[in-house]
């Protein structure tokens, strides 16, 4: 059984006060068993409504859970989705003050810039690859809000799907210029190689995950529109940080971006 509009509405308010003072709760399934995907997606939407009247701007999309890794590493099945707002971006040149965070890690993600608006229910790949303008190098900054990330899928999903933050590269791709479902992937930390990967770790093709995202979020009155960032899920399992980091993602073909830490 669902659970009601005022519990969605308490649920919201920890995980704002949580993200705010940088202090994690513990998860939300837990104290109610019956809090199911939607009732998540509402308590996301809470806060993201709170966040646009305050002046935020909905810059785009991003797809968590795609990739078997991530999956296996969150203990889910599925994958889910959040939002992206202007004011969740950073910068290559401005670095980060991680003690202003919970429990941040990063992802290498293929992000997408959209050039046309995609359709909603019913949106096929090729209505992605249509609306692609820009394949570009990114980094999504992840951070829950909920204790030690030991989360749920609802969990995650009502807590903006772990998204905090997104930089990109400054290369510009076009689509016709690159076979997304094939770019490998390198993540330095400190100058040391922790991960590689392929972007077919994410729903076998990055542009699956797009045309995933056009579909579910439509059911809640979401389009993905032109000029919109997308980004689809990480070729490799996401990396903790420690304060002082410095990270460079490196795509083939499409050029690398950095994030440092504070």
């Amino acid at each position: 059984m669902a659970v009601d509009q005022a519990t969605r509405q308490q649920i919201a308010d920890d995980l704002w006060t949580a993200e705010r003072t940088a202090t994690a709760i513990d998860r939300p399934s837990d104290s109610h068993a019956g809090l199911d995907v939607v009732d998540a997606y509402e308590i996301q939407l809470i806060n993201i409504r709170k966040r646009l009247d305050a002046g935020a701007k909905v810059a785009g999309h991003k797809v968590g859970l795609a990739s078997e890794a991530m999956q296996t590493m969150m203990g889910v099945d599925e994958p889910d989705y959040g939002h992206l707002l202007d004011t969740m971006q950073y910068h290559e040149a401005e670095p980060i003050d991680f003690h202003a965070l919970c429990i941040p890690r990063v992802e290498v993600e293929v992000g997408f810039i959209l050039g046309a608006d995609l359709p909603g229910e019913g949106c096929t790949r090729d209505d992605v690859i249509a609306a692609i303008e820009w394949v570009v190098p990114s980094i999504e900054l992840i951070d829950s809000r909920i204790r030690d990330w030991k989360i749920t899928l609802v969990d995650t999903i009502a807590d903006n799907a772990s998204s905090c933050g997104w930089i990109l590269g400054e290369q510009r791709v076009a689509m016709t210029d690159i076979d997304v479902g094939d770019i490998d992937a390198t993540l330095t930390r400190n100058g040391e190689v922790v991960a590689k990967g392929n972007s077919s770790a994410v729903l076998g093709n990055p542009l699956n995950s797009v045309s995933w995202l056009a579909n579910k979020v439509s059911s809640f009155g979401v389009r993905l529109r032109k000029g919109d960032v997308i980004l689809p899920g990480t070729a490799t399992r996401a990396f903790d940080i420690a304060s002082g980091d410095n990270f460079v993602a490196e795509f083939a073909g499409l050029g690398s971006v950095t994030l440092d830490f504070t």
